[in-house]
Formats: structure tokens, sequence, C-alpha cells
């Protein structure tokens, strides 16, 4: 070691020779009161003439090279010390011992393990409180020469190093540790008691390392534990009595086949278990013990059923998210259960069955259903949810009830009708043929979604009882030529997408519309009428009309109102009108009335002179005729 940092020596003083040849001035730095900031600007130190008491300095992203007192400018006593993003192989060995008042050091994205080589103490850090030293190269072992005496030390990041293993040494000497980040490492292996010295730590921080199993979880004091993207196949906790305060657990991203063995006693509230191969669910030890979960993620696992009995214990229960599993069934009958949820996220699965109880999922506001290609539903199942606010049943195939046929064929639709809090209701991509009278009345929805259903027709009153509420609307992509709901009545609309149809006029509005969003592109439109226009000019914000056949002259009017009104169009790049003058579309933008006065002239000298040769020809004729039967008269009378 001794012939380590006689190899040093001569580097070190090079360096603070460079440096000192090299003046360092203040200028270039941000001074604010006691905060200096010297980021990136190609710095081997501190400037010289820092302020007397300055109490933070931001070095990042500079040249920093080796820490020293001289790198340093001589102070000692700042409260944050910010060195990330340089190339530090070097530290002074006590270089923070009389820096009392240092809270916080920044030392990431360094060369640290350069420096880790020579096994050398950077010494005592006092009064550090947080220490960053991720990125640095560090490998199992190396963390100890920074971590050896650091007794105030309570937020401690690694992330981004080369982590093998944390071994009983590791944080010997940083015994007030209450977070540590080990995020992106290569971590393989945990000793037995690697944490048991650390009673303040509360957040633990392991994910996407290569851990693949934790069988004896004892960390009684911890509230929050990440163990996201590793290759856990089993978590077990200890079979002990003692109460565990974790709240927080996440171990999505794992290759569990089982749901995990949860401490008995506990106060878990958010469980993330997603994206592992969990095939089954059902009582067993560790799941009885979730009545305090609030937030339950078990989506992208292969979930083949979720059988109510699954459920018995999630009295705390608000959202639950199984999407994206093989669910063909789900069923909620009894009414003490999930009495609390809010949110249930079914969507991506297989369900041909849903079936809710009276009286159950009293308190549930959003339902993800899309993706399921559900078509058979009790025609009043989502009546039965009294608090429901959000429906999302894209990519099914429903059928909208007739509001007076309920009670003909109630096995073949479902019904919308008299939901009062229903606010949002997606119904794209429903292969939807047409949509009654009357399908949502005695609602209040702000936002209606029928896109992608190629053919639908719509019924005249389709839409009424949405006059007072109904805020957005989507129609587009369906292959839409004649709109026949009456749009002008829905005095609150203010969104309302109509592309990619094949609609030839315009849907009536007037004066007291509210239109501020109007998407028109991919239709048919040739003429828009003016009157139309100028209705929604009063309030009309923002109108796409790109991939249309208009008419350059037969629109001069709309084309005023785009061209000097406030009206924003995103799309006026691509917005294209057909001129008899011209071969190819011209942009919007371009056209002027003279381009079409001039053809409009130039269209009734072309007439005139054809109406003059027109007369022309007639007379001619006409004097032929008669000068042909004057020469015959004459001839008769010569005879």
């Amino acid at each position: 070691m001794a012939v380590f940092q006689l190899l040093f020596l001569p580097l070190v003083s090079c360096c603070v020779a460079a440096s000192a040849r090299s003046p360092r001035h203040l200028p270039l730095c941000q001074v604010v009161q006691m905060d200096v900031f010297c980021s990136d600007l190609s710095l081997r130190g501190a400037p010289v003439n820092l302020p007397h008491g300055v109490q933070m300095l931001d070095l990042s992203c500079n040249q920093v090279q080796i820490l020293t007192q001289e790198t340093l400018a001589n102070h000692t006593g700042f409260r944050h010390l910010n060195l990330h993003s340089n190339k530090i192989h070097f530290i002074q060995p006590g270089l923070f011992k009389d820096m009392t008042d240092l809270k916080v050091l920044n030392l990431s994205r360094n060369h640290l393990n350069v420096f880790a080589l020579s096994k050398i103490n950077i010494g005592p850090l006092t009064a550090v409180e947080s220490l960053d030293l991720s990125s640095n190269g560090l490998y199992t072992g190396m963390s100890d020469y920074f971590l050896a005496d650091s007794p105030s030390l309570k937020n401690l990041s690694l992330n981004g190093n080369s982590i093998t293993k944390i071994t009983q040494y590791t944080f010997r000497g940083s015994l007030s540790l209450r977070k540590i980040s080990l995020h992106n490492n290569v971590i393989l292996e945990i000793e037995d008691g690697a944490f048991d010295s650390l009673d303040r730590l509360t957040e633990l921080d392991l994910s996407k390392n290569s851990i693949t199993c934790i069988t004896d979880f004892n960390l009684y004091n911890l509230t929050v534990l990440n163990l996201s993207k590793n290759s856990m196949e089993l978590f077990q906790s200890t079979k002990s009595q003692h109460f565990f305060k974790l709240e927080c657990l996440d171990l999505s991203e794992n290759k569990m086949t089982h749901f995990p063995f949860l401490p008995h006693k506990n106060v878990l509230k958010y469980l993330d278990v997603s994206r592992n191969q969990i095939q089954h669910v059902g009582v067993q030890r560790g799941h009885e013990n979730i009545d305090h979960v609030r937030y339950l993620d078990m989506s992208y696992n292969q979930l083949q059923s979720l059988p109510e009995l699954f459920f018995n214990c999630m009295d705390s229960l608000e959202v639950l998210n199984v999407s994206n599993n093989c669910i063909s069934s789900f069923s909620i009958t009894n009414e003490v259960l999930l009495q609390t949820v809010k949110i249930i996220n079914l969507s991506y699965n297989s369900l041909q069955s849903l079936t809710f109880g009276e009286n159950t999922l009293q308190s549930l506001e959003e339902l993800y259903l899309q993706g399921n290609d559900l078509a058979v539903l009790d025609h009043q199942i989502f009546q039965r949810l009294p608090s429901i606010n959000l429906l999302q049943l894209q990519q099914n195939n429903l059928i909208i009830c007739e509001l007076d046929k309920n009670h003909q064929d109630p096995q073949d639709c479902v019904s919308f009708a008299s939901m009062a809090n229903l606010q949002f209701l997606n119904l794209s991509e429903n292969s939807l043929r047409t949509l009654p009278a009357n399908a949502f009345a005695n609602t209040a929805l702000k936002s209606l979604d029928l896109s992608l259903n190629p053919g639908l027709v719509l019924d005249k009153h389709s839409l009424s009882g949405l006059e007072h509420s109904l805020i957005h609307l989507f129609l587009r992509e369906n292959n839409i030529s004649n709109l026949n709901a009456d749009l002008s009545s829905l005095r609150s609309l203010k969104h309302i997408d109509l592309s990619t149809n094949q609609l030839t006029t315009l849907p009536m509005w007037n004066r007291d519309s509210s239109i501020e969003s109007l998407n028109l592109q991919n239709n048919n439109l040739v003429t828009l009428d003016y009157s139309t226009m100028l209705a929604l000019e009063r309030s009309l914000k923002t109108l796409y009309m790109g991939s249309n056949p208009l008419s350059c002259c037969s629109n001069l009017d709309f084309l005023h109102i785009v061209q000097h009104s406030g009206v924003v169009v995103p799309d006026i790049e691509i917005v294209t009108c057909v001129h008899e003058e011209y071969s190819e579309p011209v942009n919007i933008e371009k056209v002027t009335q003279e381009m079409c006065h001039k053809a409009g002239i130039r269209n009734y000298v072309v007439a005139v002179v054809l109406v003059a040769l027109l007369v022309m020809i007639v007379f001619g004729v006409l004097f032929k005729c008669c000068h042909s039967r004057k020469r015959k008269h004459n001839r008769r009378f010569i005879a």
C-alpha cells in the first residue's frame, strides 16, 4: 500500500501544479446567495476566488481528476458538494475530516473504482447524511472504503455499479442508514444478516439485479422494498409473530410462479407482482395476510381464473389490476367482497363471462374491460354499479339496447341508460351497426367514443339526453356518409372528431354551439357551408381539415375565416384545394380571391365569345337560307 501511495504522490503534485498554472476565475460561474454553480465549464477544480462562507458548490460535468484541498480552493465550510460526472480517480485521504458541516456529497459518475484499488479509506465523513456513489464501476468490497466511517449517513446510492454480493460488513460503518439504493448492479447473493444491524433502515431498492430468491425476509422496520427486475422465483418471509412495518413491496418483472409468502403481521398497502409467471392464486400461507392492501397489481401473468375466495381477506383494496392475463370468467356475487374497491382493470384477458351480483361493488368508479371480445352480458350488468364513472369497453362485440325494447330480448344487448354517475364511455371497435334512440338517456356522459365501428348508423335521437353534459365526442373511422344525429342540440359539446369518414356535407350548427376543436380530416368535403362555419367561428379554436377534395373557388368565405380569424389549423401544410388552372392541388394558404376572380373573368370572356360565335353562326345560317329562297323566286319569274 505504501508503494501504491508513493506512485500516487507524483501524480497528485503534477496535477496540482497543472491546476495552479491554469487560472480558475469565478465570473463563468453563477452565484446565488451562498450557492455557487460551476457546472459544465471544463474546470479542473473550484475557482480560486470562491466567496467566503460558500455553502453549496456545484462542480458537476467538469474535468476534475483528483480531489484535494487545492481542488476545492481550500474551503471546508461546504454543506452541499456536487461533483458528479467528472473524471475523479483519486481522493486525498482525510479530505472531508474537517468538513463538519458537509451534509450532501455527490460523487456519482466518476472513476472511483481506480481509487478503490489502493484500498485506502477516504477518511471520516463526519456529518455527511446523503452520499451518491452511483455509476463508478465499483464492485464487491469497494464501497467499504467510502462507508467505513460515516456515522451520520442516512441516504446512500450505489446505483449502476458492478456489485455482486452484499456482505455482513458492507454497511458496518454506516449504522444510521435509512435509505439504500442498489438499483442496476449484478447482485447475486445477500449474506445472512447483511442488513440486520441497520435498525433505522426503512427503504431498500434492490431492483434490476440478479437475485433469484428471498427465503427468510426479516427486516421488520423496512417500509419500502423494491425487488423488481430480478430473477426471483420465490419470496418468503420468516415465520415470525413479529410485527412488520412493510407498506410497499414491488416484486414485478421476476419469475415467480406463486403468490409471495407475506409476513403474518403486516401493514402492507402496495403490492406489485406484475410481469411474473403466476398461473394460479388461492388461499395459501401469506395470501391471507393482505387485509391492509390498497393497491394490488397482478397484470401480465398467466392467470387462468380469479376465484371469489381470493378476495376474502382484501378488506381495504381500492385498486385491482389483473389485465393482460388469460382469465375467462370474472364474478363477484357476494356483496361483502371488495366493498372498498374503486378501480378494476380486467382489460386484455379472454373474458367470456362477467357477473356482478345485486349490491356488489358499490364503490367501483372505474372499470376497464377493453380487449376481451365480450359479446353477451346481462343487459343491466353495468346499471348495478351505482358509483361507476368510467367504462372502457373498446375492442369487444357488444350491442346497445334500445330503451323501449329491453324487455323483449335482454340477452342480446347491454343498456347504458339511467346510469346517473357515468361520465366516460368508450365503445370503439365493437362492430356496432346501429346506435338506437335514447341510448344514453338519463346519464351525465362527458366523453363518448364510438370510433372504429365501420358502417355505424346513428338514429336522429341517438344522443338525446346528452344536450347539457357531453363535451367530447369521437366518431372517427366509421365510414359515415350522412350524420343523422342532431349535433346542434349538444350545447356543451366542445371537442368532436369526425375524421376518416365519407362526409360530403357538414353537420348543422348554430351560433349557440360551443365547439372548440373540430377534426374533419380524411372526408369527401368539397364545399363547406359558409353559414355553418360562420356560426362555429365564435367558439372554434382548432380545426383539422387535411385530406379533403375542397374546391378552391367555392370556399372563398371559408378560406377567409381560416386565413384571417383566430382559428388554428394544425395540419395547414396538408390542407389543399382543387383549382381548375392547376394540375396539382393548391395549399389553401396560397389561395387568393384574385386567383378565382381571374378565372371568373376568363370564363366570362370565353362565354361571351362562344355566345357571339353562336349568334354569328345562327345569323349566317338564316342569311344563307333567305338568299337561297330569293334565288329560287327569281328563277321562277324569268321562266
